[in-house]
């Protein structure tokens, strides 16, 4: 995870001083978080929050969603109504502002990428553990450069054009985040059709699975694989769980469809994918296993 600030740490109103990723994404839904927690405690009103910013409740309700960017003048207005009077304590919110507007290095992708998947790039950013299920498609943070062009491009790297090449770059990019200081655990079930599917042709298949093998060398990556006798049990399409060491981020679970995705932390939501994950890893072959399959994979391809 990124360098806390420990002006963070220092505020009693913070809590818990867990860690904080220094992702814009996830320090907005941090600040929307603690801003929600004072105007409850004060006993506030989103309406009444609203209005005293010149604004309305469904602004201050997408604030504390962390939904949207913040104004250091009405985060100002927020706290001296929510009696946060303290300048200490008021330049840790009104820094969290300033950091929580900062620009990602995803930014300069934003004209390739749609912005719901800009915040999901966000939060992976931040996360401490990624869970996933694929049953398409080797998942994207351990895609190779020819398979990702291969996905990108429906199956045509030849006719790829500019776009699609910053889309294969940005795919590239992200995966440094499994080699960083501080890097994530990422745990991925993939089904066993995905290693008979030749993405690319054979001989990006067969590097593909090299890439795997070399992927799962490293601690803090697993990888299980879900036998075809096992496939289609537990669930019905991908998904992906991020959890958060620091404690005010929820878990969400991204869904993602052809025309946007889903974001759900309601915490019965959770508790549906936190079983079905449970499920795919027991259903699945062992990570020793798995890799067992893919040292034969590699050789019967």
């Amino acid at each position: 995870m990124a360098a806390e600030d420990p002006r963070f740490e220092e505020s009693p109103r913070f809590g818990g001083g867990g860690d904080t990723s220094g992702a814009p994404t996830a320090r907005r839904i941090v600040l929307g978080a603690q801003l929600r927690r004072l105007r409850e405690a004060a006993d506030i009103s989103r309406a009444d929050a609203g209005y005293y910013i010149r604004g309305s409740d469904s602004k201050i309700s997408r604030m504390e969603l962390g939904r949207v960017g913040f104004k250091e003048r009405d985060v100002a207005d927020l706290l001296s109504m929510y009696g946060v009077n303290d300048e200490n304590e008021r330049s840790v919110f009104l820094d969290m502002v300033r950091k929580s507007n900062e620009r990602g290095w995803w930014h300069r992708y934003s004209g390739t990428m749609p912005n719901w998947f800009q915040d999901f790039v966000g939060l992976e950013e931040s996360a401490s553990l990624i869970q996933s299920h694929e049953q398409q498609f080797v998942p994207g943070l351990m895609q190779t450069e020819d398979y990702a062009r291969a996905v990108v491009s429906h199956g045509r790297p030849e006719l790829l054009d500019q776009e699609g090449e910053r889309r294969v770059a940005l795919r590239l990019q992200r995966q440094k985040v499994l080699t960083r200081p501080g890097a994530p655990r990422l745990w991925v079930v993939v089904d066993e059709s995905v290693l008979h599917r030749p993405i690319g042709g054979h001989r990006v298949l067969r590097e593909q699975v090299e890439h795997l093998l070399d992927l799962t060398r490293q601690p803090n990556v697993t990888l299980q694989i879900l036998p075809y006798n096992q496939s289609g049990y537990a669930a019905e399409g991908a998904f992906s769980i991020l959890r958060f060491a620091e404690p005010t981020l929820p878990d969400i679970v991204y869904i993602e469809h052809l025309s946007g995705a889903l974001y759900l932390d309601r915490v019965e939501e959770l508790e549906v994918y936190g079983r079905v994950i449970d499920r795919l890893a027991v259903d699945a072959e062992t990570p020793d296993r798995s890799r067992q399959l893919l040292s034969k994979f590699r050789q019967d391809i």
